[in-house]
């Protein structure tokens, strides 16, 4: 297969999460749409890194795996701790966190 459909792939999946961050209201859906999105952008830049046999497409993925991760620590943690004070994890009910 040639680059074309993985960048075609990337782009697809990167649009679903587009779709999932803005049309779904649950907390976790939303991380889970931004982790979509991260990883359909290292899909492009690992493809694109091959395509040019370049090593550095794939560190750069690595570090955008490594930032995913964290990003998935502290969001996860931030729901829990919404969800244990409010009882629910819906993003628009959040607005009654302002001080």
């Amino acid at each position: 297969m040639g680059t074309s459909f993985y960048l075609t792939l990337s782009a697809i999946l990167f649009g679903i999460g587009i779709v999932g961050f803005l049309a779904r209201r649950n907390a976790l859906v939303v991380f889970m749409s931004i982790e979509l999105m991260l990883n359909a952008g290292n899909l492009a830049i690992v493809a694109l890194a091959r395509q040019f046999g370049n090593l550095d497409g794939q560190v750069a993925a690595l570090f955008i795996i490594v930032v995913a991760a964290a990003e998935v620590v502290i969001g996860l943690a931030l729901v829990v701790a919404i969800y244990r004070t409010q009882g629910t994890v819906i993003v628009d009910d959040e607005r009654t966190l302002k001080g």
